[in-house]
């Protein structure tokens, strides 16, 4: 049967419900009003043209009115905004923007896909600054490209540190403006746990962005040339991005009485249909289910919006198909580092009573023997009784976005931690490892859900050691010289079977490696032996990403750590090695047997792929007397030079 469909709102949800209808039904009248001028725009790619990455700005838009109502054969009404529902009369209240007229519309049914807006809070300074943005669609990027086309700012204050503001960060970094980023909570991109983070933390403070944590705006001062927080910074600046987060456009719903929740996004039913049998919603504005706990939430991504667009036009049309919820699977570009996550976080089951268990890998994101390897920081969240997976998050320069999207299809799929060890995923060297990172997921997972081994958290072992817990780090000598845990004894897992009567038999033993794989092997050498152990998870790597390297305080200044300031100097290298690919303590060992072998006064020149090797470095440098003259990036590439003195210590 014919009906007359009006939608309210283009972009990912309503220009994707109304393709749909008319692929659907070639009779129906489609009228979708837009109050902005653009009806289809790739609004995730925003950023990415203010940094230049995308330089034609055409291909930001999708579709535009005249091709899209003509393709589909749809009334679209842009710079045209619907000011009020009558729910009774089953007509909307349209203002024409360019002339000013109003008018109404009728409907069968109204699909309000208005979107959200950003969070502007009534800071003092605010209506006085005069370089101040937010970003959410092409105005915005038009208003924000030209300001730094034209007026070149040298600094830059980012307000948020969630995706948006840290694409934003990335690309006015890549302008080469100084950019300073504030925040409000402890750490940035919420659906990450604080450890996991904190590794995004230690690499934007590497690359130059200052990141101010834990304080938030307090006023703006001077036209917006003077930034304060509550905590009593001034900053001074010449633009301003305000990216706190969104609110949902609700108000057309809410005057017309349609329910909306706690957090203002609208309700909607399995169906994505209102109170209003009539009325239905799709997008940022809505009210979703999170589909790991089932509880209302909101989650503003792309994918969502499109499926619900689809979905909205099946069901206006009888099919009753169901809307499942939201994962928020997402992932983003930071500088040099991929960041990506899916399902629940610890921080969201803990606040929910929920149960769960977690552990932390560092894999490589290829065979380590062909070139070009970079770890990846691994956490997986599951329920221990059952293997359930809750979530999973991934911190990584290669390879992450492939990980998190099999761990969404296994989740969306019901696969327990078990079947990730059983998935056969493609493997050649230049993509993965035989064993892939997401099937050694599944193998440590197996051996927590089976009570095969038990851990300890990066959180829990300062306070464990400090009750008087014994903890066995089972790194080779060597590593301890890049940090370690206060209060732990050395004994390498090579050698613990042969120092087993060192060992008390009467209290848990804790034991830690670089990653938790030796920890795991030494746990098992144990538990055979009648000893009780638990291995610290994610081992040193994971612990020191919050922590760091607690035994060196380096700055990367001569006179501090032996480190040459400056990345002009040329040195000609006596020996040169290639340690690409090799996971830390794998460069950091290449370099010390090299060094071993050299003469007194010459000059090392080492590459290598892994972050970790730019902070364990200095500290090896340090620790043995050597001299580091020169760390800098090459590409992919880490590219140091060592000289070779008198050691301090053997």
């Amino acid at each position: 049967m014919s009906k007359k469909i009006v939608i309210v709102g283009g972009v990912a949800g309503g220009a994707t419900a109304a393709a749909r209808l008319r692929r659907i039904d070639e009779t129906s009248k489609i009228v979708l009003f837009e109050k902005g001028e653009y009806i289809s725009f790739a609004n995730c790619g925003l950023p990415y043209y203010i940094g230049e990455t995308i330089k034609d700005r055409q291909k930001l838009l999708v579709q535009t009115v005249e091709g899209m109502s003509k393709k589909f054969n749809l009334d679209i009404r842009n710079l045209s905004e619907v000011i009020g529902i009558n729910r009774e009369g089953k007509t909307v209240h349209v203002q024409d923007l360019k002339t000013g007229n109003t008018y109404e519309e009728s409907y069968d049914e109204l699909v309000l896909s208005p979107g959200a807006r950003p969070i502007v809070p009534p800071i003092p300074g605010l209506n006085e600054a005069k370089a101040i943005f937010t970003l959410r669609n092409i105005p915005d990027t038009d208003k924000i490209k030209s300001y730094v086309d034209n007026e070149k700012p040298k600094r830059a204050v980012v307000v948020g540190g969630g995706f948006i503001g840290l694409e934003m960060a990335e690309n006015l970094y890549e302008r080469g403006i100084d950019v300073t980023v504030i925040e409000m909570a402890n750490q940035v991109m919420a659906p990450l746990d604080y450890e996991m983070a904190s590794i995004i933390h230690t690499h934007l403070e590497e690359k130059g962005v200052n990141l101010v944590l834990s304080d938030g705006v307090e006023s703006f001062e001077s036209e917006g040339k003077i930034v304060v927080t509550n905590n009593g910074k001034r900053m001074e600046t010449d633009l301003i991005i305000l990216s706190i987060g969104v609110r949902p456009e609700n108000e057309l719903a809410v005057n017309a009485g349609l329910h909306v929740g706690e957090r203002g996004g609208i309700q909607v039913n399995d169906y994505l249909q209102t109170n209003d049998p009539n009325i239905y919603a799709i997008g940022d504005a809505i009210e979703v289910k999170d589909y790991i706990n089932g509880k209302p939430t909101m989650i503003p991504l792309a994918w969502p919006a499109n499926r619900q667009g689809r979905l909205v036009a099946d069901n206006i049309y009888g099919k009753k198909a169901k809307y499942n919820g939201t994962l928020g699977t997402s992932i983003a570009k930071v500088i040099d580092y991929t960041v990506a996550t899916t399902g629940n976080n610890e921080k969201t089951l803990k606040r929910l009573g929920i149960p769960y268990e977690v552990i932390h890998l560092h894999p490589g994101s290829h065979a380590g023997y062909y070139p070009g390897a970079a770890p990846i920081a691994l956490k997986l969240v599951f329920d221990k009784e059952t293997g359930k997976i809750y979530g999973a998050q991934a911190v990584g320069k290669d390879g992450v976005d492939k990980r998190i999207d099999v761990i969404a299809t296994a989740i969306k799929g019901g696969l327990s931690v078990i079947d990730l060890a059983d998935l056969e995923l493609a493997y050649a060297p230049p993509y993965s490892s035989a064993k892939d990172p997401v099937n050694m997921l599944g193998y440590a997972a197996t051996n927590i859900v089976e009570g095969v081994l038990e851990t300890v958290q990066w959180h829990e072992i300062d306070e464990i050691v400090a009750e008087g817990a014994m903890l066995v780090d089972v790194r080779t000598p060597i590593e301890l010289e890049m940090g370690f845990i206060e209060g732990a004894i050395n004994i390498p897992v090579d050698d613990i079977r042969e120092r087993l009567t060192e060992l008390p038999k009467d209290e848990t033993i804790y034991v830690n490696c670089q990653v938790g794989l030796r920890g795991y092997l030494a746990s098992r050498i144990l538990q055979e032996n009648g000893f009780k152990v638990k291995n610290l998870d994610g081992g040193w790597k994971t612990y020191s990403s919050v922590y760091g390297n607690r035994k060196r305080d380096c700055d990367m200044k001569m006179d501090d750590s032996g480190v040459a300031e400056g990345n002009c100097l040329e040195f000609r290298a006596d020996v040169k090695i290639d340690a690409s690919g090799l996971q830390c303590p794998g460069p950091i060992m290449s370099v010390a047997k090299a060094v071993k072998e050299m003469g007194k006064g010459q000059i090392l020149e080492v590459t290598a792929t892994d972050s970790q090797f730019v902070r364990d470095l200095p500290s090896w440098c340090e620790h043995n007397g050597h001299t580091l003259l020169e760390e800098k990036k090459d590409g992919k590439l880490i590219r140091a030079y060592v000289q070779k003195n008198e050691c301090l210590k053997i």
